[in-house]
C-alpha cells in the first residue's frame, strides 16, 4: 500500500522502514530539513541496531522515501501514521500539541478516503478527537477513518520487536478499516489482538505502567535483600520460574528511564486523577523509582566516605544499552549529585557521549575507553549494562584503578566472579563483597 507516516522520531523512523521492508511504499514526513536530508542520504538520526542498513534497502529499491513537504507526503496515500511525540508536561499530563498539528495538517493537505493511523501515544480518547477534527476542518467530501495501533517497542531492540513482538492491536470503530490495517501487518506473522479505540489506546498506557510496576517491586524487594542477607537475583529467579509472574523486568538495578516508562505513568496518575480515581500504586511505583538512583549514591559514600576531589568514572550513560537515548537515564541526576559532593567525574559510553554532553555537568571529562576512564580512578559506577562493560575482566579494574572500588548499578558480574579479585563491589540487594586485602597478582 502507499503509506505516510507524519514524525521521524523514534516510534515514526522505526514504523516507516519496517512497513517499507515489508513490501509498501512508503514517505516518511518530518520538519526539520538537516534530519531529512540526513536520512534520505541513508543516515539514521538515532542509534538502532540493524535501523541503518534496513533504511538503506529501502531507499536503494525505492519503497521508501523521506520529505518536509505533507502535499508530496500525502500524494496518493491510502494510510496516514501519526508517529509524533507526545512529551510530558509539567503536570504530568501528554503534551498533545503534535497530535493536534499533524490532526491539522492531515485535515488540510489529504485529497484521497484515508485511514489515519494513531502509533503516538496518547490519552484515552484522543484518536476520537482527532476523527472528530479532521472531520470538522476538512473541506473535502473524502472519508476519514481512524485507528489506534500502539506502538510497543523497546529501545536498543526495536528492529527485533517489530519482527518478532508479541502482538499487534488494532483499536478501530469501524471494522473495514480495521481490517486494512490487519492486511497492512500481515507480513509481520504476528497474533493480531482486535479492539475498540479506548481498550487500544489503554493497553499501551497499562503495558508499560505493569511493566514499570515490576521494576519497582523488585527494587523495593532488593532493598529488603539487602536488610536481612539475602540475594535478590536468587529471589527474582525463583519468582519469574512461576508462570503467573514471569521473569522478565524482574531484574534489580538503578531504576526504569528513558522515553516511555516515566512519561507514560505519570499520564497514566494524571489520567485517572482526571476521572476521580486516585492511583495509588502507581505513585508508589513512581516514587520508588526515584529513590533507586539516590541509593546509589549513598552506596558510593559507604563505600569511598568523602567524594571531595575523589575521581568517580562512569561507566555507561544512556538509559539502558544498544541506544543513545539519553531521556531520563540514571547517569544525569547522577552526575549531578556527584558534583554536589564535590567529586571529579570521567565518563564512557560507547554510543551515548555526544548525546549526554546536552545533560551531564559541564566539567565531565569523557574518555574513548573503559582502560582511559577507569585509569587512577577511585571508584567506578556502573549506570548501564552494555555488553561491552558486562564482559570486561575483573582484573581490568584491578590493574587500572587508584583503588579497585565498584558500585555496580547492574549488577553486571556475579558474587562468585568477584570473589576471586582484591576488589569492594557494592552492587543491588546482593552482599557487599570487600576483598581489597587478598593478595593477588595480574599476569
Amino acid at each position: 500500500m502507499n503509506i505516510a507516516v507524519i514524525g521521524a522520531g523514534y516510534v515514526g523512523l522505526v514504523t516507516g522502514v519496517s512497513l517499507a521492508e515489508i513490501g509498501h511504499r512508503v514517505t516518511c514526513i518530518d520538519m526539520d530539513h538537516k534530519k531529512v536530508a540526513m536520512m534520505t542520504d541513508g543516515h539514521s538520526p538515532i542509534y538502532e541496531p540493524y535501523l541503518e542498513d534496513m533504511m538503506r534497502r529501502n531507499l536503494r529499491n525505492g519503497r521508501l522515501q523521506f520529505t518536509t513537504s505533507h502535499q508530496e507526503g500525502f500524494d496518493g496515500v491510502e494510510v496516514i501514521y501519526i508517529a509524533v511525540g507526545t512529551p510530558q508536561l509539567p503536570d504530568g499530563t501528554a503534551d498533545l500539541q503534535y497530535i493536534e498539528q499533524a490532526a491539522y495538517d492531515i485535515a488540510t493537505s489529504f485529497q484521497n478516503d484515508i485511514i489515519v493511523v494513531t502509533k503516538s501515544t496518547v490519552p484515552v480518547g484522543t484518536n476520537a478527537r482527532i476523527k472528530a477534527f479532521i472531520d470538522e476542518v476538512s473541506m473535502t467530501e473524502r472519508r476519514v477513518d481512524i485507528v489506534s495501533n500502539p506502538e510497543f517497542l523497546r529501545e536498543g531492540s526495536a528492529v527485533s520487536d517489530t519482527f518478532y513482538g508479541d502482538r499487534i492491536v488494532i483499536g478501530a470503530d469501524n471494522q473495514e478499516a480495521a481490517n486494512v490495517l490487519e492486511q497492512i501487518n500481515e507480513p509481520f506473522e504476528l497474533p493480531i489482538y482486535h479492539t475498540d479505540l479506548n481498550s487500544a489506546e489503554m493497553i499501551k498506557y497499562a503495558s508499560n505502567a505493569f511493566l514499570a510496576t515490576k521494576i519497582s517491586f523488585i527494587n523495593e524487594i532488593s532493598a529488603i535483600c539487602e536488610k536481612v542477607g539475602a540475594n535478590v537475583e536468587d529471589v527474582a529467579l525463583g519468582m519469574g520460574k512461576d508462570r503467573r509472574i514471569g521473569e522478565q523486568f524482574l531484574k534489580a538495578g538503578i531504576g526504569y528511564g528513558g522515553s516511555c516508562f516515566p512519561k507514560d505513568t505519570n499520564a497514566l496518575v494524571q489520567l485517572a486523577g482526571n476521572n476521580q480515581h486516585n492511583f495509588k500504586l502507581l505513585k508508589s511505583v513512581i516514587e520508588v523509582n526515584h529513590t533507586q538512583q539516590k541509593k546509589l549514591i549513598e552506596k558510593t559514600l559507604q563505600a569511598v566516605g568523602e567524594l571531595q576531589g575523589k575521581k568517580v568514572a562512569l561507566l555507561g550513560l544512556a538509559f539502558k544499552p544498544n541506544t543513545d537515548d539519553m531521556r531520563e537515564a540514571a547517569s544525569i541526576p547522577i552526575a549531578h549529585a556527584l558534583k554536589k559532593h564535590g567529586a571529579e567525574i570521567v565518563a564512557y559510553d560507547p554510543i551515548a557521549m555526544a548525546n549526554a554532553k546536552k545533560h551531564l555537568p559541564e566539567d565531565v571529562l569523557y574518555k574513548a575507553s573503559l582502560i582511559n576512564v577507569l585509569e587512577e580512578a577511585d571508584v567506578a559506577l556502573i549506570l548501564t549494562e552494555w555488553n561491552e562493560i558486562k564482559t570486561l575482566d575483573l582484573s581490568t579494574y584491578v590493574k587500572w584503578m587508584a583503588s579497585p572500588i565498584i558500585v555496580d548499578g547492574r549488577n553486571c558480574y556475579s558474587l562468585d566472579e568477584v570473589k576471586k579479585y582484591p576488589i569492594h563491589y557494592v552492587s543491588i540487594g546482593r552482599p557487599t563483597m570487600n576483598q581489597r586485602k587478598m593478595s593477588f597478582s595480574i599476569k
